[in-house]
């Protein structure tokens, strides 16, 4: 393979070498941009279908926001990876969809009808679009390949503390908020526009901490021929994790699934309580498991801790299938869920950084985010209507097959 800085028509930069240390800034730059960027959103998240309901939104319209976002944010990743391999330098673009998701959230505050909602959370997940594989194509260039478990791990640890921090502090500020605010309508207004600061702070975080290593700038291909050159293992690579995530449904459907299962016995307002609660749990193992689960990837192998990883998620499925009312059941299969996603988001970055040459990095993971994208797509929709259709255990033994063969299609990976 020639070399990609003499090829004609790029300019020539020397690239510096890989740090030697993988807790560097960079790596916690981009760990507390993500924390604050995702408080910023999920705090928005948290009160949106409050909000929607208080301005007569009808049901219907939630979900097509959160689809129409999601179908957005999923296509643009594809763009942004392959634009990212151009240029010499990736982090104006990343900074950019950080502060894009940021403000978007706070224009929130300005509707009065759902579709401005719908106009502002497109803009707000086209920047998340737009930042996530460039991002991940950065910090898998920060750190020694030997650390890549780990960074990737530090990165997700920090991702979902910012998740679970948002709709706590929505839900604090809901409370403080509403009695001087002039009604519930006025308070979720407010809190609407409090978003702008963890939002803006994310970008501000990256601009600041994150430092980038300098590229040869290059004139790739056109997007087609970049994916269609992607490394043959890489592709093996995606069709395991395309088979895992048409399985992989929303985990909002779990709380479902508990309070079905609890309700004869307990009543479903205590059902619904209770619920939530296993899915803190789910939440915060979710949050504690990433670092170390990428730190021991590291030790054993990110291929083979990836299929084991999609293997907690089958044993997950099988229990769901055969779910009691027994709280300790329960919480025994929410806790698996929070460990395979940690494992998931971990372990999915850090091995594709092994499979992907430096110069089609970006594509990789703008391939590899939109293959993920349509499965959360896919998958939710096809549980979903299995469990209305058939059964709540037909939509698990769907997704439970693919677990299976996902994990068996990755660790025959080599």
């Amino acid at each position: 393979m020639a070399n990609p800085a003499s090829e004609p028509g790029q300019s020539i930069a020397t690239v510096p070498q890989v740090p030697s240390v993988w807790l560097n800034r960079s790596v916690v730059g981009m760990a507390v941009a993500s924390f604050f960027s995702d408080a910023g959103h999920e705090m928005a998240t948290a009160i949106l279908p409050l909000f929607l309901a208080s301005i007569g939104a009808p049901p219907a319209a939630l979900g097509i926001i959160e689809g129409v976002a999601d179908a957005t944010s999923s296509f643009v990743k594809l763009w942004s990876g392959w634009f990212s391999d151009r240029l010499e330098r990736r982090k104006p673009l990343a900074v950019t969809g950080y502060l894009l998701t940021g403000i978007t959230t706070g224009l929130f505050a300005l509707a009065t009808a759902w579709p401005f909602v719908l106009v502002a959370r497109m803009a707000g997940w086209f920047g998340r679009g737009m930042r996530g594989p460039v991002r991940d194509a950065m910090l898998a260039e920060s750190v020694p390949p030997a650390a890549r478990g780990r960074a990737f791990g530090f990165h997700r640890a920090g991702d979902t503390l910012g998740a679970i921090a948002g709709p706590a502090i929505a839900l604090t500020l809901l409370t403080l908020v509403a009695a001087g605010a002039g009604g519930q309508d006025a308070a979720y207004r407010h809190i609407f526009w409090i978003t702008l600061i963890p939002g803006l702070l994310g970008a501000l975080s990256f601009a600041l901490l994150v430092r980038e290593r300098l590229r040869p700038a290059r004139r790739a291909g056109n997007l087609f021929k970049m994916v269609g050159g992607l490394p043959r293992n890489f592709k093996l690579f995606l069709v395991g994790v395309a088979i895992f995530g048409a399985g992989d449904f929303a985990h909002s459907l779990l709380i479902l699934r508990a309070t079905t299962v609890l309700e004869p016995s307990i009543g479903p307002a205590q059902a619904g309580e209770l619920a939530v609660v296993l899915y803190v749990l789910h939440n915060v193992l979710y949050a504690g498991m990433s670092f170390p689960i990428g730190a021991l990837a590291d030790r054993i192998g990110k291929r083979t801790l990836l299929a084991l990883g999609y293997t907690t998620a089958a044993v997950m499925g099988i229990g769901w299938i055969l779910a009691t009312p027994s709280v300790g059941w329960l919480a025994v299969l929410f806790a698996l869920g929070g460990i395979f996603v940690a494992a998931e988001d971990a372990l999915e970055g850090a091995l594709a950084a092994d499979l992907l040459p430096e110069p089609v990095r970006g594509t990789g993971y703008g391939v590899l985010a939109t293959v993920n994208g349509i499965g959360d797509f896919s998958s939710s929709i096809i549980v979903g209507a299995l469990w209305t259709v058939v059964s709540p255990a037909a939509g698990f033994i769907y997704a439970t097959v693919l677990f299976g063969l996902g994990a068996i299609v990755i660790y025959k990976l080599r």
